[in-house]
């Protein structure tokens, strides 16, 4: 990884470079709709409950390389060490570059590594799902296995560090790591901008709007889910300064809410044991992400759902928009459409007028053996159709 010290600023401005720098390797990635789901969300379940005006837009990175946003920061990870004085004529590139993970960011740096004609080598767990084994040594990686334990796998990550000389690259808990992610936080903005003003044109040239624009263009809020923070972080930094407030949301099973809980107390929780359905979100908190999250505060706060909520609002994704998301990216939704506490500020915040909402979904790497066992004994959560 480059020198933390060489890094950009964390600003919007640093997101905005680092943009540009990624912008040839990684996909622009669609903004959807659902007028049903806007109108579910409107709703309340039973008597006494919330009622918030929402409008959802939905930033879809399950269509990004790799099927997940961590494609961003993996690039921008790369492109930053190419940059680093002596790196690249150090003989750096024929080193490589090596992490520790079973997830969506082993397959990003690998990717990201093989793009640029860099060796990569990824610290697996033993025991991960033969399908994310593969898929790594697909784009081209040296897999090398260890341990399940945090402990396990950072020895031997170690070890290759020592035996090859590669760059270590973490997944969320470094500045490049955190603007690259942060990416799609500005793409969000400008795309719903632009989708909001087409509708407006629409309706002018139809004459339905009565002439009228609507006087704010733009996103009120966004919801991110959050585990190391890497993207939470980047999306709150590319929303500085543009009045647009940016949420985390979690898993509560078994302690997943550690970024909420810590937000609250004031202290960053440092560990998470978590079986949590949403399992890209097992992590605690980064300290680079936290600097952005808690102690600048640039995120507004931290919502967390149940196991079931997260399953209510997958299956609605699918069966309405018909997108395949992972758990993870189902968090957002469900804090959107069953947390009372988010939707009790919503509506005693944004009143008659409501919000327009973002919600980032933040990958689609699921199996679909994954999904009929999530599936296997529940019923149908369809409330009609669009």
């Amino acid at each position: 990884m480059a020198d933390p010290s060489t890094s950009p600023p964390l600003t919007r401005a640093s997101v905005a470079e680092a943009r540009e720098l990624i912008k040839p390797f990684v996909h622009r990635t669609p903004v959807i709709t659902s007028a049903s789901l806007s109108a579910f969300a409107s709703t309340s379940a039973s008597a006494g409950k919330a009622r918030p005006k929402l409008r959802l837009w939905f930033k879809c990175e399950n269509f990004q390389k790799v099927g997940a946003f961590k494609a961003r920061g993996a690039f921008h990870a790369i492109e930053r060490l190419k940059r680093e004085p002596g790196w690249l004529a150090g003989g750096g590139a024929e080193r490589g570059v090596v992490t520790h993970s079973s997830g969506n960011h082993a397959q990003a740096l690998s990717l990201a590594a093989r793009t640029n004609g860099i060796p990569a080598y990824i610290v697996m767990p033993s025991i991960s799902a033969p399908p994310k084994i593969a898929a790594t040594k697909g784009y081209g990686a040296n897999v090398v296995f260890s341990g399940s334990t945090s402990v396990e796998r950072e020895a031997v990550t170690a070890k290759v560090v020592d035996e090859t000389g590669a760059r270590l690259v973490p997944p969320y808990d470094h500045p490049d790591i955190v603007l690259g992610q942060g990416t799609l936080g500005l793409e969000f903005q400008e795309q719903v901008e632009a989708l909001m003003a087409e509708e407006d044109e629409k309706e002018k040239q139809s004459g339905r709007g009565g002439g009228k624009t609507r006087e704010k263009k733009g996103l009120d809020a966004i919801l991110a889910p959050c585990g190391g923070g890497g993207m939470l972080s980047g999306v709150a930094l590319s929303c500085e300064g543009t009045g647009i407030r940016v949420f985390g949301t979690e898993p509560s099973f078994q302690g997943a809410d550690d970024a909420k809980r810590g937000y609250e107390s004031g202290v960053r929780v440092e560990s998470v044991s978590t079986l949590t359905v949403a399992d890209g979100l097992r992590t605690p908190v980064g300290k680079v992400p936290w600097s952005v999250i808690y102690e600048r505060r640039l995120v507004s706060g931290f919502y967390s759902v149940g196991e079931d909520d997260i399953k209510r609002a997958l299956r609605l994704a699918y069966e309405r928009l018909k997108v395949v998301i992972e758990p993870s990216s189902a968090v957002p939704l469900a804090v959107a459409l069953y947390n009372e506490d988010f939707r009790a500020m919503v509506e005693r915040e944004a009143g008659g007028e409501g919000w327009d909402l973002g919600i980032v979904f933040s990958g689609g790497n699921v199996s679909l053996e994954a999904l009929g066992k999530l599936f296997a004994e529940e019923g149908s959560a369809a409330e009609g159709s669009k």
